[in-house]
């Protein structure tokens, strides 16, 4: 059986991982996936502690939240990228700096 703190070390090195993604690459996409890469160290924390602990057993449950709130924040996102890139021609964030139509 695999230890729990391994489960949080490795769950806490996704999340730095996904961290450093998001606040780092220029491209929307990429720091889209950084964002998931956090959501996913979220959802294997949650089934870590509700598997250590029965009576935690809404972890699962909201594992399963989570990863559907992930899907549609894919689904919005994903649009939005699509919408600046018909308007700016760049999904690169550091063009991206306008919020007024030109």
């Amino acid at each position: 059986m695999i230890p729990f703190s391994y489960y949080m070390l490795g769950s806490a090195f996704l999340f730095c991982i996904g961290l450093a993604i998001a606040l780092t690459k220029r491209s929307a996409i990429v720091a889209l996936m950084g964002v998931e890469l956090m959501l996913n160290a979220a959802n294997i924390n949650l089934v870590a502690f509700s598997h250590r602990d029965p009576s935690f057993g809404e972890g699962t449950a909201f594992s399963i939240f989570v990863i559907v709130i992930a899907a549609a924040e894919v689904c919005v996102a994903l649009a939005l990228i699509i919408r600046l890139f018909q308007h700016f021609r760049s999904v690169d964030l550091h063009k991206v700096n306008t919020l007024k139509e030109e």
